[in-house]
């Protein structure tokens, strides 16, 4: 019997799928299930981490249109950004060039493996088409006072020569080049994100179809903390510096306090010349650091600026330092130091020489300053607190709070560790901020309908120079102002490529409307997407931000719904037989164009599938490509034979043999196991159960059995969604007309999935001793009493 012909099934039925149309969505869905995947970075053919993500999605993508659903299951590309440009300086051409090739070639791999996407709303983000509408999207949020340029010292990658958000660092090294990231003191354009973040922080208990994992990490990233801002004021001068803690009960023991280096009140304090240069050299020197180094655990330093400030409680004086391992983002860029309470400042006085003052107290022993080896950090009983003594500290945190606000030295704080997002790139390959500088009228945003503001595409150099390319074509920078008419500029800066994939979901619902950015009554029918797909390693970056865009279009009246997406799963990672991560530098990148030339595409979908449960990483080798070929070639088998035999539309299993009715058991069970497992995406133990039912069919007499037609028809179906092509192939031999994916998804006869007989194992003291054979349904107490009285049961 010949073997699978896996070249010419493959491309038969994507030729006729592509002709038929049956991926595309309708306009008006009456049962809509919306399943996305993250979609791509164009910087090449698509590898087999892509591959893995998409045939995950298109498993559930297919399943739930045999449900009955109308499935919209789209996809596109995140087409701007630095590696484009980056391999456009290397090869001398353009940016887009080089991303539009690589799409073509990715698109092509993509339906050669047999992805179930409605290409019709394909959206690529480095088009005019689409990036009119980023730009659109940028200028509501400026409307709306939550798009704004400030001077803030930023990450910034010296081989790249451009910013980076602090969601694009990793371990104080940029994410695409590794360089060791510094700090830069930058004008720069944020989104107030900050606004949104304790919406962003309630909406999580709503997503109750995400990862507990992830929505952790989000949590964390937002972190929210709340305690009392208190005023501290330089000493001999009215000037107030303010610091927020959680622990105002330890505010006594406040013996120094610590400033960012970036802070800008530092520019604005009277340090001596004494002290001037060792501040200026140490503020140059914690530039160079990323803030990974700087909030590392170890050893911290600073400096001290002979400036001293006034405990506003104790009126004590502290010492003013700057700390680089303080960040200005956070809180109000000032710590309070506290040695005997907080093990950082223990370290850190220890070092300087400055001194410690116990007034916390623990329970069970009388802490000394001078006999202290560590700090005690726990709660305790207030001491050397004036009219705070003998109080515990949860006590004394809510009286202290209260004194604070009642005399005028402060008040209660809500802080987020989220900073605002910071959204300007000085590269070329992005969406231009549609932003005009006008000396006359100041900031002034382009007109709407003076959009897309495109990208210049002559005579521009891409070479980085630690400014925009931008700046640098006077055809592209020189424009009258729209308000005044006289002379300005635009702004040179482009978008970070974030903004681009933070609302593509909702172009998806109306690709191709000219006039917005999407309908909003299309947006309602479709939203909100029902399963994500994509890695968690986008959890406190893009996964933040597409939530924040729903929100705020939520707010402006876009959207019907605040959350984007209902469901969210996290598939796995795909590293290389050694346990790497796969580069194109490492030169371990695996194609599924490869795999597919020489196996076949529904060969390479299910050794993916079967190699390891959706949410793990694989270890990729080719060593599973053999045992996937054979379970397929096996189905090939079957299907010709019982191309020959008539199907039954319902089998009586009282008119079955014992091993037909074996094979129609286990094909029931089968059907339960891979509809239950595909609702979890446990889609290799979906494989494994089909691969058990074809052990049981190699018993089936082909010219006896009675079910060996009927087991083939729904193996075809139950296996469509994993094996899609061979599928299709196997229903028409059967004899069906219609496509197996406008079949209705198998339903398992209940009585039929429930074994005659089950084994019972009998231990003695924990030590294996026998094993029973009974009728199923019998109970553990009749199991007992017949192990003991008949062992003639018992198979020693």
């Amino acid at each position: 019997m010949k073997a699978y012909p896996f070249k010419d099934i493959e491309s038969k039925w994507q030729k006729k799928w592509e002709k038929s149309k049956i991926y595309q969505a309708p306009d008006h869905p009456q049962n809509k299930y919306y399943l996305l995947v993250m979609y791509a970075y164009p910087s090449g053919d698509i590898h087999i981490g892509h591959f893995r993500n998409f045939i995950i999605g298109d498993t559930v993508a297919r399943y739930k249109m045999m449900h009955g659903y109308q499935v919209l299951h789209p996809f596109g590309w995140d087409a701007f950004g630095l590696p484009a440009e980056i391999a456009a300086i290397k090869r001398k051409i353009h940016p887009k060039e080089w991303t539009l090739e690589n799409i073509k070639v990715s698109d092509a791999t993509l339906k050669r493996c047999g992805i179930s996407y409605d290409w019709n709303r394909e959206v690529i983000t480095c088009l005019p088409d689409y990036y009119k509408w980023t730009q659109w999207m940028f200028l509501k949020l400026f409307e709306h006072d939550l798009a704004y340029q400030d001077t803030a010292f930023v990450n910034w990658c010296p081989d790249c020569k451009t910013v980076l958000a602090n969601e694009q660092v990793e371990q104080g090294r940029c994410w695409k080049c590794e360089s060791k990231v510094e700090e830069k003191e930058l004008t720069q354009w944020f989104f107030r994100i900050t606004n949104y973040a304790e919406r962003l922080l309630e909406g999580l208990d709503k997503l109750e179809g995400w990862p507990e994992n992830l929505k952790t990490l989000q949590r964390n990233w937002i972190g929210k903390s709340q305690g009392v801002e208190i005023d501290f004021t330089i000493e001999g001068t009215d000037e107030k510096i303010s610091v927020f803690t959680t622990r105002p009960d330890t505010i006594y023991g406040v013996t120094f306090m610590a400033i960012a280096p970036e802070n800008k009140l530092i520019r604005t304090l009277k340090i001596d010349p004494e002290h001037k240069n060792a501040v200026d050299g140490y503020i140059k020197k914690a530039s160079k650091k990323s803030e990974i180094d700087r909030t590392a655990v170890g050893e911290k330093d600073g400096v001290f600026t002979g400036v001293h400030a006034v405990n506003p409680l104790s009126g004590e004086k502290v010492q003013l330092w700057v700390a680089d391992y303080v960040l200005a983002t956070y809180g109000t860029g000032i710590v309070m130091g506290v040695p005997a309470h907080d093990q950082r400042d223990f370290e850190f006085c220890k070092k300087y020489g400055i001194p410690l003052k116990v007034v916390i107290q623990p329970p069970d022993r009388k802490l000394l300053s001078e006999n202290m080896e560590e700090a005690y950090v726990d709660p305790g009983t207030m001491g050397n607190s004036d009219i705070f003594d003998g109080l515990f500290s949860t006590e004394g945190i809510n009286k202290v709070n209260q004194y604070v606000v009642e005399k005028g030295l402060g008040r209660m704080k809500t802080n987020y560790k989220l900073r605002d997002w910071l959204i300007s790139r000085q590269r070329y390959w992005g969406a231009p901020i549609p932003m005009i500088h006008c000396e006359n009228c100041g900031m002034v945003p382009v007109n709407e309908s003076d959009l897309p503001l495109l990208l210049p595409e002559r005579e521009i150099d891409f070479t980085p120079k630690g400014r925009s390319p931008l700046a640098d074509s006077k055809e592209f920078m020189d424009i009258n102002c729209p308000k005044c008419g006289k002379k300005a500029s635009r702004d040179p800066d482009t978008m970070d490529t974030f903004v681009c994939s933070s609302w593509y979901f909702l172009r998806y619902t109306d690709a191709h409307n000219p006039t917005q950015p999407f309908s909003e009554s299309k947006a309602k029918e479709w939203l909100p997407v029902d399963k994500y797909i994509g890695g968690i390693e986008h959890a406190c970056g893009h996964l933040i931000y597409f939530r924040f865009f729903t929100k705020f279009l939520h707010d402006i009246g876009w959207l019907d719904v605040d959350e984007p997406a209902t469901e969210l799963f996290n598939h796995g990672m795909v590293l290389d037989k050694e346990g790497q991560v796969m580069s194109k530098s490492v030169g371990n990148v695996v194609s599924p164009a490869d795999i597919i030339d020489k196996h076949g595409a529904d060969t390479a979908r299910i050794a993916m599938y079967f190699a390891a449960p959706s949410e793990r990483e694989i270890l990729w080798s080719e060593e599973g490509i053999v045992g996937a070929s054979r379970f397929l070639n096996r189905i090939y088998k079957f299907a010709q034979v019982a191309g020959n035999q008539t199907l039954k539309k319902k089998i009586k299993t009282e008119d079955l043999s014992s091993t037909d009715l074996k094979a129609y058991r286990k094909l029931n069970q089968t059907i339960k196991k891979v509809d239950e497992d595909i609702g979890t995406l446990q889609l290799n133990t979906a494989i494994a159960s089909m691969m058990e039912l074809l052990n049981v069919m190699d018993d089936l007499d082909a010219k006896e059995s009675k079910v060996l037609g009927f087991c083939v028809e729904k193996l075809a179906q139950i296996l469509s969604p994993f094996a899609p092509h061979l599928s299709e192939e196997v229903w028409s031999i059967i004899g069906q007309k219609k496509s197996v994916f406008k079949s209705q998804w198998p339903s398992y006869d209940q009585d039929a999935i429930q074994e005659e007989e089950i084994t019972f194992v009998v231990q003695v003291n924990g030590r294996l001793r026998a094993s029973m054979s009974l009728p199923f349904g019998t109970s553990e107490m009749e199991a007992k009493e017949l192990a003991l009285s008949n062992s003639s049961k018992a198979r020693i």
